[in-house]
């Protein structure tokens, strides 16, 4: 029983490396976004702005699904990085578009708009789902 439970905890520092990878690499894409995007988005959760929620939590989401694929994918932590790195620049650049396609965006957002902030939201992880499904190896 206790070698089961050592062989199981074996792969606890990779397991860390991993998670502690990922949410570093969270914290950078929130970062990033926040700073990029003319609406503030904590100021307006504060204020209970649901399309700010939506939009962020949203892109949040579309980032996550294709660090999901490259963890699960990578064949070291520094080609999670990498990839982690492309799914990062991928899911800014979707905002960057949806600006350039849908003028006046971040202020709709923080009037509260609800079709902004879900559109973004459904654009987000519907690019998120795309990049993560396009990162295989084969």
């Amino acid at each position: 029983m206790i070698d089961n439970a050592a062989t199981s905890l074996a792969g606890l520092p990779a397991f860390l490396a991993y998670f502690g990878l990922a949410v570093g690499l969270v914290l950078a894409y929130a970062v990033i976004y926040t700073r990029l995007t003319p609406h503030h988005e904590f100021a307006l959760l504060r204020l209970n702005n649901t399309a700010a929620a939506t939009a962020f939590g949203g892109s949040l989401l579309g980032f996550a699904l294709p660090l999901h694929a490259a963890i699960t994918n990578a064949i070291s932590l520094l080609d999670c990085a990498l990839w982690g790195g492309v799914a990062l620049v991928v899911q800014i650049l979707t905002f960057v578009v949806l600006r350039l396609v849908l003028p006046g965006l971040p202020e709709r957002i923080t009037r509260d708009e609800q079709a902004a902030g879900v559109f973004v939201a459904a654009v987000s992880i519907s690019v998120g789902l795309l990049n993560a499904a396009s990162m295989t190896y084969y």
